[in-house]
């Protein structure tokens, strides 16, 4: 489970770092239409090495406080922190 702060409309996709007691992602994708949603669970489907469908948004579809569970996943959260 990772806890989450999503910017959408960023220039460019990347971890920022912490934010309050969530991780911040900066999303290119407008939140328009689930296309943030979309782009953040491809980068986590990617960055964690598992298929998209293991990647599932728990809470927060329609806001910037997200909360993704990743299952069957050999990589920990730290793989994010490494990109910030």
């Amino acid at each position: 489970m990772l806890t989450l702060h999503i910017q959408p409309g960023a220039r460019a996709l990347r971890v920022i770092g912490p934010h309050a007691e969530a991780l911040k992602i900066q999303v290119p994708a407008a939140p328009v239409e689930g296309k943030a949603n979309m782009a953040l669970i491809k980068f986590l489907a990617q960055s964690f090495q598992v298929p998209v469908s293991q990647v599932v948004l728990k809470q927060g579809s329609q806001g910037r406080h997200k909360v993704v569970e990743i299952s069957a996943t050999q990589i920990g959260p730290e793989i994010l922190w490494k990109n910030a």
